[in-house]
């Protein structure tokens, strides 16, 4: 009877943590110059990040339950996801939007109101085994072909600066969410504050505690994060662009 259970348990032992991806998401929380954060690190080259709008009835999938149920039907399950992107009422994103090879929005290039049109903004490259931060002008001027990619802004890190707009002393607090990037395009760092906090603090986190060269805002209070393997799953009103990784 011993024996058995003891073959029992090193066969459980034996099998992948569920959500795992075998280490190609880690997510934990992590306190930096007096602000608490969540990040989950993806592993690009193991990893099949996607983003997400609209399913194949073109209906905007909102909610991160919708994307799971969405994915359950094919057999597969969302093991991170979070919002990518500012986008208009309807959901519609503002800037460039691509979902697997097709174009939804065009890259918009020009200053504008609200945080978006605070340049430099970027643009969240995914092509095959890597994903990329680019400065807009230098992704349209480069000529860059991505997978799927999401438009959004400001900047929070350019090749190792903080975006030349962000103040220390700034009173400008809000919760908010970004992706960085390594320069081999492998390392993917995904943040969520979990206090209010600044454009200049949350930059310096990617610069100066991730060590990331290029990171970009994806929102403000609206920013959401679904990760299961730290029993998180937010909910609330509809999202627009969402990215995640499936399993």
């Amino acid at each position: 009877m011993i024996r058995r259970t003891l073959i029992l348990l090193a066969a459980l032992w034996a099998l992948p943590a569920v959500g795992s991806d075998s280490g190609a998401v880690s997510c934990s929380d992590l306190s930096y110059q007096d602000n608490r954060y969540t990040i989950c690190e993806v592993d690009a080259a193991r990893a099949q990040l996607k983003l997400f709008l609209r399913d194949d009835k073109e209906q905007v999938f909102g909610h991160f339950s919708n994307i799971e149920d969405a994915l359950k039907a094919e057999g597969k399950d969302l093991i991170f996801a979070t919002n990518a992107g500012m986008y208009h009422a309807n959901r519609a994103p503002v800037g460039l939007y691509i979902e697997d090879g097709k174009q939804e929005m065009r890259l918009i290039p020009n200053a504008g109101p609200g945080n978006f049109g605070l340049l430099p903004n970027g643009v969240f490259c995914l092509r095959q085994g890597r994903a990329d931060v680019f400065e807009t002008l230098a992704f349209r001027d480069a000529g860059i072909s991505c997978t799927s990619a999401t438009q959004s802004g400001p900047m929070l890190v350019i090749d190792g600066a903080l975006h030349p707009r962000f103040l220390p002393d700034s009173s400008s607090y809000y919760i908010r969410n970004g992706v960085g990037t390594s320069a081999d395009g492998t390392r993917v760092v995904f943040a969520i504050s979990r206090n209010a906090v600044t454009f200049h603090q949350f930059g310096s986190l990617f610069r100066d505690h991730l060590k990331l060269p290029n990171a970009l805002y994806f929102d403000g209070n609206i920013s959401r994060l679904h990760a299961p393997q730290i029993g998180r799953s937010d909910a609330g009103f509809m999202m627009g662009p969402v990215v995640g990784v499936v399993e």
